[in-house]
């Protein structure tokens, strides 16, 4: 597959498209709220149309924020609680298989890939939080929370499965030669 760059003070017909991806990055600088600006930016409302008839959105980092502040997924993206930014290496566990980016996770529970955040603690209300875990909402999961996540949250799903968030960066995990090949998994089933 061959992906293509969209920009994002434009507007978009997504339907023809098998997936969306919001990269990781600093949108706008981060400088008001991380993923605040962007989630206003007029690519949004395309990505909602998308989200809405169903086709697969994966936002990582960044994009995992974006898609916080736009309310395309529930909860928000806080400061690490060491308030430093954290780069390394992560464990994660698999707790829900029902979003389209799992890909061959189906068959197998845990992935090992880098973290590169300032903001990346998972904030909800307790009430909130329950209620995701009751939807199978909860993602994917820190073995060990390295930024203060709520509940250990790594990840999350919209209600209907198809909108999905990512702290980690399985981008960064493509080939031996980036440290690991975990991140490979998270795209195949666009491939299919």
């Amino acid at each position: 597959m061959e992906p293509e760059w969209l920009w994002y003070q434009d507007r978009y017909d997504l339907s023809p498209y098998r997936g969306i991806v919001l990269p990781g990055g600093f949108s706008y600088g981060d400088y008001l709220r991380c993923g605040a600006l962007a989630a206003k930016s007029p690519v949004m409302s395309s990505v909602q149309e998308a989200a809405d008839k169903g086709i697969p959105v994966l936002g990582i980092c960044n994009g995992f924020q974006v898609l916080c502040e736009s309310g395309l997924l529930p909860g928000a993206l806080l400061k690490n609680n060491s308030l430093r930014f954290i780069d390394k290496w992560s464990s994660l566990k698999l707790q829900s298989t029902q979003s389209q980016w799992t890909g061959n996770y189906k068959s197998r529970s845990h992935a090992v890939l880098p973290i590169a955040h300032g903001e990346g603690r998972y904030f909800i209300s307790q009430d909130e939080g329950k209620a995701l875990w009751d939807n199978d909402q909860v993602w994917w999961t820190y073995d060990e929370n390295p930024n203060g996540s709520v509940d250990d949250i790594a990840g999350v799903l919209n209600a209907q499965k198809n909108v999905a968030g990512l702290m980690p960066h399985p981008e960064r995990a493509m080939f031996d030669w980036m440290g690991g090949e975990d991140g490979v998994d998270f795209f195949s089933t666009m491939l299919s």
